[in-house]
């Protein structure tokens, strides 16, 4: 009798990128899947969400999760991002480690690696950010340090910024993938909604507009999405701050950082949905919303 998994002529892997902050996980993503999935920002903390990038080629299907960066929680929001990368790490099939090339290896990154090697999964540690780097002696260094962390791992180059090291990458994760059905269509690049897709983008445009401590004190909640028959879509969304000072900055003077957002936002939106959108914004103070559950799960960071 043959084995149940000789008859599976598909195969798939799941596979979280992994790293800290600002190593460059969300670009990573949506240049493997060749799509914007995870908005990108160049400061920490960008990602809160678990997000699903799904590439089908042929007979495999590669399922990568783009997951928050390593932190130490201090807030109820924080403790929901830590359950996020371990919800993440324990439902993986394998595991891809990125290092930032730039930085180098941190402290951290050799206590992640060296609790990632005590889960015995297959694994891949990836060099990102090498076009940032001048000295290619500094890269030798690091595979070197790296080999003596995780003797048993692929240790790969790459530049989620260029493309290089796009094709060998892909290729050693569908070395990982195992005889399996597909958990996803095979047309599916994401399983994030729509209102998800909306509420990030805005989030980004905030990030990328305001300094300091307003953009990692926002969150923003759609409260209403309607398509048209004419193809056009009407999107509700409230932006949430923490203090009355914020809002103020957030609205900006007789209102043109919020129409700057809504204005950049609107145009990733409409790329992303193929069609024109009526995008209107709101700003509403919602004091510590970060350590209040009940506004944590009307944002859906917790169920």
């Amino acid at each position: 009798m043959s084995n149940k998994s000789e008859s599976i002529k598909t195969k798939s892997v799941f596979l979280p990128i992994l790293g800290r902050p600002n190593a460059g996980k969300s670009s990573l993503l949506n240049m493997l899947i060749n799509k914007k999935i995870s908005i990108v920002c160049p400061k920490p903390q960008t990602t809160r969400n678990r997000v699903h990038g799904i590439l089908t080629d042929k007979d495999t299907q590669l399922v990568f999760m783009d997951v928050p960066g390593f932190l130490k929680p201090k807030t109820v929001l924080d403790d929901y991002m830590e359950k996020e990368i371990d919800t993440a790490i324990k439902g993986a099939d394998a595991y891809l480690y990125l290092v930032d090339a730039k930085s180098g290896i941190t402290r951290i990154d050799k206590m992640m690696l060296g609790n990632l090697k005590n889960l015995k999964k297959p694994s891949i540690i990836a060099i990102n950010k090498i076009d940032l780097v001048k000295h290619k002696s500094y890269l030798l260094k690091q595979i070197e340090e790296l080999s003596t962390i995780f003797d048993d791992s692929e240790i790969l180059l790459i530049s989620a910024k260029t493309g290089y090291g796009k094709q060998l990458l892909l290729d050693k994760i569908k070395e990982m993938a195992k005889p399996s059905i597909f958990y996803f269509p095979c047309e599916e690049t994401t399983d994030q909604s729509v209102s998800k897709m909306v509420e990030e983008i805005v989030r980004e445009k905030i990030l990328y507009f305001l300094d300091k401590e307003i953009p990692h004190g926002v969150a923003v909640f759609v409260e209403h999405i309607n398509k048209q028959k004419n193809k056009l879509t009407n999107i509700n969304a409230t932006i949430f701050c923490e203090r009355d000072s914020h809002k103020g900055i957030i609205i900006g003077k007789n209102g043109l950082m919020l129409k700057k957002i809504g204005t950049h936002a609107r145009a990733d939106i409409e790329k992303n949905l193929c069609g024109k959108v009526n995008l209107q914004l709101w700003v509403k103070v919602k004091e510590n919303w970060k350590n209040r559950e009940g506004i944590l799960r009307e944002l859906g960071y917790i169920d």
